[in-house]
């Protein structure tokens, strides 16, 4: 068993750190504050590999596997949690595609999405009245003479109205999950409507909109893999992308905790200071220890997933304690801080407004824990 990185893996971690601290870093606050899509930072993770991190290099890809994939998305989100989640959907899509897709259509969308062309691409899975039950989708494609047309609603849906291509899922069939099909679109595509930004707690950086198709036609062969075998293809992507929310949380438990800290051997009370009492270093051992299970339980889901090795119950048990364990991080932090901590001068309270939905998307809490039981009950 390797617990150590290898060279490669570490060598796309300190870029993405690099990158993070030059770049990103200095202007999370900025783009928090300003709910503003950070495009050009974006462009720049492209241009260093980190938008196709698994993807082959004959694709355009960094071909660097899972385990440096999940390792980046530590570092970007320590610095920004709205630039990581970006970065991790699109690298899911570009996944996706190059799984499932078509010698054509991994030709024409998987090199534009590494290479930034297509600054973002889109999950659009989820409905008004079904998110964590895919069976309940109402979005409908009718196969027409030429291609398809697509008519119903999409909700939730990260960079919905910045993606290159979209993944969208659709009912071909029957009720249930058999009857669903994927397909992809391109961003602009007549009759693809994206909603108003939702005005959230969190990842403000990071657009989430509503999406509607009206009679939206697409070519015959905008499918994604078999008809009616949308589900299966669903059901793959969520368990990487589980690995991608766990790094996610991960790191941005790992920039709370840093900060929080520096401030503790800063900030002095009773002529000391805060980091010499007791009840402090608690707190902070408490933190540390969660963020290190947290971060070894992604890794080994990473590991696995890279090694072609089942992961989908490692997967749910790393997003589930990670984004939790993170949660309780991130609030320990802002109570370190005390009243600076409620405050936007500190990137505390950034923090724990953007870790608070690592427990609910890429699916639920609730989710997750169904996955682990029916795994332990095999």
């Amino acid at each position: 068993m390797q617990i150590e990185p290898t060279e490669t893996q570490l060598l796309v971690a300190r870029t993405a750190r690099d990158y993070a601290e030059r770049v990103i870093r200095p202007a999370a606050a900025d783009l928090d504050r300003e709910s503003r899509f950070p495009t050009e930072i974006l462009h720049g993770l492209a241009e260093l590999g980190l938008m196709g991190v698994n993807i082959p290099s004959a694709l355009g890809g960094a071909e660097a596997g899972v385990v440096a994939y999940a390792l980046a998305m530590m570092e970007v989100a320590r610095a920004c949690a709205s630039t990581a989640v970006t970065m991790s959907v699109t690298n899911m899509v570009a996944e996706v595609i190059t799984t499932f897709g078509t010698p054509d259509q991994r030709a024409r969308y998987v090199p534009r999405i590494c290479a930034g062309e297509y600054v973002a691409g889109s999950f659009a899975l989820s409905e008004p009245e079904a998110g964590s039950d895919p069976g309940g989708m109402r979005t409908t494609a009718e196969k027409v003479p030429g291609g398809w047309v697509l008519r119903g609603e999409k909700q939730w849906i990260t960079s919905g109205d910045h993606a290159g291509v979209l993944i969208v899922w659709a009912r071909t069939g029957g009720p249930g999950t058999r009857g669903i099909s994927a397909f992809l679109v391109e961003g602009g595509t007549p009759g693809l409507r994206p909603g108003p930004h939702e005005d959230k707690l969190g990842l403000r950086a990071s657009t989430t909109v509503p999406l509607t198709f009206d009679d939206c036609r697409i070519p015959e062969d905008a499918l994604l893999g078999e008809r009616e075998g949308g589900f299966r293809i669903a059901m793959m992507a969520l368990d990487g992308g589980r690995i991608g929310i766990a790094s996610q949380a991960v790191g941005i438990a790992t920039g709370a905790l840093e900060e929080a800290t520096d401030y503790a051997k800063q900030r002095r009370q009773f002529g000391r200071p805060i980091a010499d009492f007791p009840a402090l270093q608690a707190q902070l051992a408490d933190a540390k220890v969660e963020l290190d299970a947290a971060r070894l339980l992604t890794l080994r889901a990473a590991s696995l997933k890279e090694s072609g090795r089942p992961f989908s119950s490692e997967a749910a048990m790393a997003k589930l304690f990670a984004s939790e364990a993170a949660n309780r991080i991130c609030q320990r932090c802002v109570q370190i801080h005390g009243g600076y901590g409620y405050v936007r001068d500190f990137a505390a309270e950034r923090h724990l407004r953007d870790v608070r939905v690592t427990t609910i998307y890429e699916g639920t809490s609730e989710i997750q824990r169904t996955v682990i039981g029916r795994s332990a009950l095999r």
